[in-house]
């Protein structure tokens, strides 16, 4: 090996190691922040105020999660697989600019915390959580150029389910070989639900403002759920995908996750934008705003028709029961109520899932094509035989889904195309709110946490991300009421591109009911 490739390599390993550890940053917070109650818009006017400096909001950030993900005084959230060395740096960089009267955009100093499956240039690796991209350094994706230049600082690196829980025949949300079990922050017994795990129980605890999780089919929504925040779910082709470990291309978008319509919201609108390299960002029928904040109006329900999908009433009373209330609030709130049945069947989730088979394969090869590190699997089938000689990827799970993509052809073969038509097919609900007159459609988004569970793997039960993410389609999920103290949110689905019509009933929802609640820590 030359000599320079040696020191590009004891590089990476010294940056991975202070990257695996949250306790090496040394830091000392001057100012005492109420981590709670900290938003987007406070934050802003502090800053102009010079209340505090970007740089004591950032060290106070670092201490948290430090405070938070350490197990000396018991279990762990485990939520942060590393933080960003460079974050005090840049946050010196955005006070100087306050100092001149320069903010750089809506999250100028905002601390946000990526899924570790989207590529960022800062000292950071991009892992989806897997042993063998502990290594995979990258340039930054387009959304976190946008975020950058927003103003965001971006903390560190969220934990996740491993492949963004497309990996093994069963497994258990939030783990990851590279990161441990994320642990739910209201009982850490429990599920944090995945695979934006970590990025939903960081929001909920304040290790952060806002976090962006990604998501296929309910791992956006499944961790808002289960640690009682807001997540949006956008149109696929809304925000970018490229530089993001994919698992389908028909289905992939990252999201905002926060703990208020408002703050998901901002963080959307400095996320949107079309990408020469995403052929689903160039749509015609795409709508896109750099604001979102127009939508933010107390009332927005009044008048609306929407339809409410009772697929899930009778699993659990339970749900049931906190569901009813919010259907109550709703007609309250003005808006008229239309009973759904059913949205798709088995056939079209089998359908859907052999189209991710297909699609994982195809986008994964391509991701690891432009991986720049030279040590890196080239293709699945390194994948495979890498990750099996890593005993903690082989303790839990059998990583088989990841065999049985590598055994599909290319994206010509008919079945490929034909289960792609099928489901679109069994999931398409326009039709339904054109015959209905319908502004939006409401779920339960699930059940409550159940326990974390390494043998038996996951237990969803109640869930409704299905019909928004095989469409493509927008879905936004906020708190609804609790059980037992578990948190349990309601989703908001419509048709594509009706981010701001969702984002404005879910608001008034919000400012009516007032249900989210904070773990106690």
């Amino acid at each position: 090996m030359k000599l320079a490739n040696i020191v590009i390599v004891l590089a990476s390993i010294f940056t991975l190691i202070s990257c695996q550890s949250t306790q090496n940053i040394e830091t000392k917070s001057a100012h005492t922040f109420d981590f709670e109650a900290l938003n987007i818009v406070q934050i802003q006017n502090d800053l102009k105020e010079g209340k505090y400096s970007v740089e004591q909001l950032t060290q106070a950030y670092i201490e948290r999660i430090e405070q938070l993900d350490d197990d000396t005084n018991g279990p762990q959230l485990n939520a942060v697989i590393c933080i960003n060395p460079n974050a005090l740096e840049i946050a010196k960089s955005l006070d100087k600019d306050l100092k001149k009267g320069l903010i750089r955009g809506p999250l100028h100093g905002i601390p946000v915390l990526l899924k570790d499956n989207i590529n960022t240039a800062d000292s950071m690796p991009t892992t989806a959580g897997s042993m063998v991209l502990k290594y995979n350094f990258t340039d930054d994706s387009p959304i976190v150029t946008q975020l950058k230049a927003a103003g965001a600082i971006i903390l560190g690196k969220a934990n996740l389910s491993e492949w963004a829980n497309f990996h093994s025949s069963y497994s258990s949300s939030g783990w990851s070989a590279l990161g441990g079990q994320t642990n739910n922050p209201y009982d850490v017994s429990r599920s944090p639900c995945g695979s934006s795990a970590g990025s939903g129980v960081a929001v909920a605890s304040g290790m952060c403002i806002i976090a962006i999780g990604t998501e296929t089919n309910g791992s956006i929504v499944c961790p808002s759920n289960n640690n009682g925040i807001v997540g949006i779910k956008p149109t696929v082709g809304l925000l970018s995908r490229s530089g993001i470990v994919p698992i389908s291309e028909s289905q992939d978008t990252p999201g905002p996750m926060a703990r208020s319509v408002s703050d998901a919201a901002i963080a959307l609108g400095t996320m949107t934008g079309i990408d020469s390299t995403d052929s689903y960002t160039q749509q015609n029928n795409r709508i896109a705003f750099t604001d979102y904040t127009h939508s933010l109006k107390v009332g927005s329900l009044k008048g609306k028709r929407i339809g409410y999908l009772t697929s899930s009433q009778g699993q659990n009373f339970r749900v049931d029961s906190v569901m009813n209330q919010a259907i109550e609030d709703l007609k309250k709130a003005g808006a008229e109520i239309i009973e759904i049945d059913q949205i798709g069947n088995s056939e079209g989730e089998n359908a859907s899932f052999q189209v991710l088979l297909y699609e994982f394969k195809d986008g994964l090869n391509k991701y690891l094509m432009h991986c720049k590190s030279s040590n890196l699997p080239k293709n699945l089938t390194e994948v495979i035989a890498q990750t099996k000689t890593y005993p903690a990827e082989t303790r839990y799970f059998d990583h088989a889904l990841l065999d049985l993509a590598n055994s599909k052809g290319d994206l010509s073969e008919n079945g490929y195309t034909e289960a792609k038509k099928s489901m679109q097919e069994i999931f398409e609900y326009s039709t339904l709110m054109d015959e209905n007159k319908l502004d939006a459609i409401v779920a339960p988004t699930g059940g409550t946490a159940w326990k974390t569970d390494m043998i038996n793997g996951d237990n969803y039960g109640v869930h409704s991300s299905s019909p928004a993410a095989i469409m493509g389609n927008p879905s936004i999920t906020a708190p609804m009421g609790n059980i037992d103290g578990l948190p349990l949110n309601i989703s908001f689905f419509g048709k594509a591109y009706t981010e701001s019509q969702l984002i404005a009933l879910a608001y008034d929802y919000e400012q009516k009911t007032k249900h989210r609640f904070s773990p106690k820590l």
